[in-house]
């Protein structure tokens, strides 16, 4: 995940590099501006106001936090998913969208793209696959790292308003919307010295269709962001009902 991070990251100074680069040829001819917007990773295919394509943006890199009904205390049968709150993490992008632009203030997008909850687990259990319910059990070994994490298809529907551009060209951005989530996989991945690297996927009861609302504040390429989800973390595990996910954190590319 880090390696993943970090390949995000250069992409998006990447594409802002490519995007200035693209906008200053464009004054010069307006042949180049054609080329470059059906041919360049963030091109648009403008008809009216709508526009599609590829991209590289909203680069979440944030915390995730557990509300166990209502509460940031896990509930006795959650104790098991105690876990380390500075490196549980929430990781995402979009690389698909489309919509239609109305104003230069104002713009409706669907966009698709992926999505991590990664939570460093506290105790040394292991989260067990292909069981009735969520289970654990109980290990006498001690993890270095112990990390329950799911991945999600992310579908977020953006209202996104934006003010004029200062004397500097940016803009600032409130975006707020309802996204919805598929199920990719679950994953349970532990380090220790006694079995060295260790990763085992399985569906772990991690709710299949997940629904939320986010938002979304920032100036320029960049902003902080807030996601949270309706419905139950997991599925088909009734000691598990009400354990929702939080998150939070900075993003990149609006």
């Amino acid at each position: 995940m880090k390696r993943l991070i970090f390949i995000a990251i250069l992409c998006v100074a990447s594409l802002s590099i490519f995007a200035q680069t693209t906008n200053t040829d464009s004054v010069q001819t307006q042949s180049d501006t054609t080329k470059s917007s059906d041919w360049s990773l963030h091109q648009r295919k403008k008809n009216g106001g709508a526009f599609m394509g590829i991209t590289f943006s909203r680069l979440d890199l944030g915390l995730a936090t557990l509300v166990d009904n209502g509460s940031f205390t896990l509930s006795p049968q959650n104790q098991f998913l105690r876990y380390r709150s500075w490196k549980t993490s929430n990781v995402g992008f979009d690389v698909l969208q489309l919509g239609v632009k109305f104003s230069k203030t104002f713009k409706i997008y669907l966009s698709g793209g992926f999505d991590w909850t990664l939570i460093r687990l506290r105790d040394n259990i292991t989260i067990l696959p292909n069981q009735p319910v969520l289970t654990y059990r109980q290990d006498n070994i001690n993890y270095s790292k112990n990390r329950f994490s799911s991945s999600y298809l992310r579908i977020p529907l953006s209202f996104d308003f934006k003010s004029k551009p200062d004397s500097r060209g940016n803009k600032f951005h409130f975006v707020l919307g309802p996204e919805g989530g598929f199920l990719l996989n679950g994953r349970v991945k532990q380090i220790s010295t006694q079995n060295g690297k260790q990763k085992i996927d399985d569906t772990y009861h991690f709710t299949t269709f997940r629904y939320g609302a986010f938002t979304r504040i920032g100036y320029g390429d960049f902003g902080i962001f807030a996601k949270y989800y309706f419905n139950d973390m997991f599925e088909n595990s009734p000691a598990q009902a009400g354990l929702k996910n939080f998150s939070f954190g900075i993003m990149l590319g609006f």
